[in-house]
This record gives C-alpha cells, sequence and structure tokens, in this order.
C-alpha cells in the first residue's frame, strides 16, 4: 500500500531521533538503502523504556517501522534486541510483517551504537566518518517508529522517559514535552536517598546536572538517580585540568582503552592510549590526536577498560573540540573492517561486567510503564530539541492553545526551509511565556 504521508508531514509533526541528538527523521527518510534497522538494542544499564515500548505497542512500532521501509525503498527491515530478553522478542515477532526479521543481540555495551548495532545485525562495517547510510543501512530506534506511526494524526506531544537508580519506584513514565525532570522523579516516588545527584540521559553517556528543573525534551531517555559519592558522578564531574594532570601522571600506556575500544574494533583509526600519549609528548601530538575525532563518546575506555581510572575519552573530547574548532576534517583515515570479524566478538564488554566495574548492578534493573500520561499543571517546551536551526514561535503570550497545535516553526531563510522538526503545545492551556529558547503554557 502507497505512503499517504510525505516526509514533509514526517518534519511537520515533530518527528525526530528520539535519543541522542535529534536527527530529524524527515532528512533521514529522504535516501535510499535497502535495509532499515531497528535499535532496540537499549544497552544503556538501568534504561528500559524501548523494552516498555515494544511489549505495549508493538504493532504501531511495527507500523512506522514499514513506513520507514517504503520511504526509502528498503527490501527488509532487522530488528536488533537483545537476546536475553524473550518477552521483548515474542511480542515484536508477533507483530512482524513477512520483510521483517529480528536479530537476537549480545547482551553487551555498546551494542546500541549505530555502527556496531549494523555489524551485529547485518554483517557490515561502516567506514570512519561515514554514515550507516553508505553501506545501505537506515537505523532508527523504538520510539522514533512508535512517533512515526503517529504521523498524519498526533504529532509528537508525549516522551517516555526511564527513572532509574536510587528511587522508590524504578518506572518508565510517559509526560508531555515540557514537563520537569522533577516531577518524572514524583511519578517514580522519589529519591530513597538525602541530597542526591542525577544524571540525564543514560549512566555511560549522560549528563550530570545541578538538579532537575530541567524540561523533558523529544531526545530525553532516562534519569538517573544517585549518591554524590558514586564512581559515575565523580568521574562525570572532573574538569579538562583534573583529566590532564591525572592521565599525564599516571597513564603507563598499557593500551586496554584501545584493545576494547568499540570503534576501534570496526577498523577506524581511534587509539586512546595514543591520544593519552600526546599529553606527555607534544612532539607526538598531532599524529596521536588525529583519530579522536572517530570516538563515539560511548565511555567504554574512561569507566571500565581502563586499570588506572583515568579519562581517555575526556582528552579524546579536548582533542576532537580543537579539531571540529580548527575545521579540519582527516580526509581518506586509514580504516581496516577485516579487524571487526578477527577480533569484536572476542572483546565485547557485558552488560554485568559493567555494571559491577561502574557501581550499578546494587540497583533494580527494571523499568516497568506507568499506565497513562501525566497531567502537568504548566510545560515549558524548548523551540531546539534537534540537530540543526531553533525553531521560531508562531505563538503570543495569552493565546489559549490546543494539545498538538503546532507552537514552533522552522525558520525559512532564501528559500530553504533550515533543518530541524516543528514543535508542539503538549498540553491544552493558556501561552505566559515566549523567548527565542522556549514556549511556556499554563494549563487550562
Amino acid at each position: 500500500m502507497a505512503l499517504t504521508i510525505t516526509t514533509e508531514d514526517v518534519a511537520r509533526f515533530g518527528v525526530v531521533g528520539a535519543g541522542g541528538a535529534g536527527f530529524p527523521t524527515h532528512v533521514k527518510l529522504s535516501g535510499k538503502a535497502d535495509t532499515v534497522v531497528l535499535n532496540a538494542a537499549e544497552c544503556e544499564p538501568l534504561l528500559h523504556k524501548d523494552k516498555e515500548l515494544i511489549l505495549r505497542d508493538a504493532a504501531a512500532i511495527v507500523e512506522g517501522l514499514a513506513r520507514a521501509v517504503e520511504f526509502v525503498g528498503a527490501k527488509e527491515a532487522v530488528v536488533g534486541i537483545k537476546e536475553k530478553y524473550a518477552k521483548v522478542i515474542a511480542a515484536m515477532q508477533a507483530a512482524l510483517r513477512p520483510n521483517m526479521r529480528i536479530v537476537p543481540l549480545p547482551d553487551v555495551y555498546p551494542s546500541g551504537d549505530e555502527f556496531v548495532l549494523v555489524y551485529l545485525t547485518l554483517g557490515r562495517v561502516i567506514a570512519p566518518g561515514a554514515i550507516p547510510l553508505s553501506v545501505g543501512a537506515v537505523v532508527m530506534n523504538v520510539e522514533t517508529a512508535l512517533n512515526l506511526s503517529n504521523v498524519g494524526q498526533t504529532p509528537v506531544v508525549d516522551k517516555y522517559v526511564s527513572v532509574a537508580g536510587a528511587v522508590k519506584n524504578p518506572s518508565t513514565v510517559c509526560v508531555p514535552l515540557g514537563t520537569t525532570l522533577a516531577e518524572c522523579l514524583e511519578l517514580a516516588g522519589g529519591a530513597t536517598i538525602p541530597d542526591p545527584a542525577f544524571v540525564v540521559g543514560g549512566a555511560m553517556m549522560g549528563r550530570l546536572v545541578p538538579n532537575l528543573d530541567v524540561p523533558v525534551t523529544k531526545t530525553t531517555g532516562g534519569v538517573i538517580v544517585l549518591p554524590r559519592d558514586h564512581f559515575i558522578v565523580d568521574r562525570k564531574s572532573w574538569d579538562w585540568n583534573k583529566t590532564a594532570r591525572v592521565g599525564r601522571a599516571a597513564c603507563d600506556q598499557c593500551s586496554r582503552c584501545t584493545e576494547l575500544c568499540p570503534r576501534y574494533l570496526l577498523g577506524h583509526p581511534i587509539e586512546p592510549h595514543r591520544a593519552m600519549r600526546s599529553l606527555g609528548f607534544n612532539m607526538s601530538r598531532e599524529a596521536d590526536v588525529a583519530g579522536t575525532q572517530f570516538c563515539s563518546d560511548c565511555n567504554l575506555c574512561s569507566y571500565c577498560s581502563c586499570p588506572e581510572g583515568l579519562d581517555p575519552r575526556g582528552v579524546n573530547l579536548q582533542n576532537k573540540r580543537r579539531i571540529l574548532a580548527e575545521n579540519r576534517r582527516w580526509q581518506n583515515p586509514p580504516f581496516h573492517p577485516e579487524r571487526a570479524d578477527a577480533l569484536l566478538a572476542f572483546r565485547q564488554t557485558p552488560t554485568s561486567r559493567l555494571m559491577q566495574r561502574i557501581g550499578l548492578d546494587g540497583f533494580v534493573n527494571k523499568g516497568p510503564l506507568l499506565a497513562g500520561v501525566y497531567q502537568p499543571k504548566s510545560v515549558e517546551i524548548p523551540l531546539k530539541q534537534h540537530i540543526g536551526a531553533p525553531c521560531v514561535a508562531v505563538v503570543s503570550v495569552g493565546e489559549t492553545v490546543r494539545r498538538g497545535q503546532t507552537i514552533g516553526t522552522r525558520p525559512v531563510a532564501d528559500g530553504k526551509t533550515a533543518l530541524g522538526a516543528d514543535v508542539h503545545a503538549s498540553i491544552d492551556g493558556t501561552v505566559v511565556a515566549v523567548s527565542p529558547e522556549s514556549v511556556k503554557i499554563a494549563a487550562l
């Protein structure tokens, strides 16, 4: 059956990647590929929203996946789910269509990295600096597929968030965009420790925030509550001076960070131990840091691989920022895809071992989906929840808006619409504040 929606509809209904940086989905669906890969790996410890969505909405997720297949002209869709989740696999299998199949994944981190996922599901290795489309694949996560299934009916106005760690009832909650993370925490029963610290996103790749007066956006995946003396909190508190000072003093060039680096194992020229070497040997600096631009920021080297507790990822990030600021790209970098077949299967990091290493094995590792959609008294909806330009508000203070109404559109310059996706009111209410950054709405 031919699609009745267009990629422009996908943009107007506000669909972007529901994790990571929020790449606009309509742009991804404008390419051509032979396979769509649904990322249901959910490899970040303690996060469970994607699995919970499959258990509840497998048919709708498959509808969104089918739409993606038709948009890009793919021959098939492949779903990557960790093999240990038998109930999730069964729920998805029951909803799949003839041109779709499931590939069970090992319980390792970071199986959800799209480069690793494409290799584990399709056996294809993406070159450094390239994207999945270069090997004929488009990767989409579970919640994005669910949102894509709603295009033509309901814009993206709600978000599913895992609340985990030191909380009374670890849960997955559904809240309107612009709800604060503090309200999400209360829905999970609140913190069980005094003076907690908060990580937004996953424990490995998320960011430390001073409080939870932060609005939920289209890319918010979770909030993890931890004691302030926890390993993760300490490591995310390091600044560059500490990273460089400790690394310069203690790195013994054992190279374990490189030997277990997922992107190195895919044949990319990223060698974190050489980046660490650059802290003390300026003569070799450029040769040692060039490959850092291919770091995926998975943090495996810093949180798990290094026996000295150093921060190779922090060094990679600092060097990558400098390379990007200087507008330099490594043209035709060396690429050894044969490394994947030779090494990857034998050097993957089991999630259970990772959780022990980073001190998360003592927390409840479940996140059941709570029924219903929370109704906040007010929301503050950011106008930039995606890669690209911020949306421009199209509502004014005092205006009454309805849930699903467009409140921000992509700017147009020189006849071209900027990269992005429209933003919508997530509740019925009255606009009480408008700024270039956000629109605040008080519930009726």
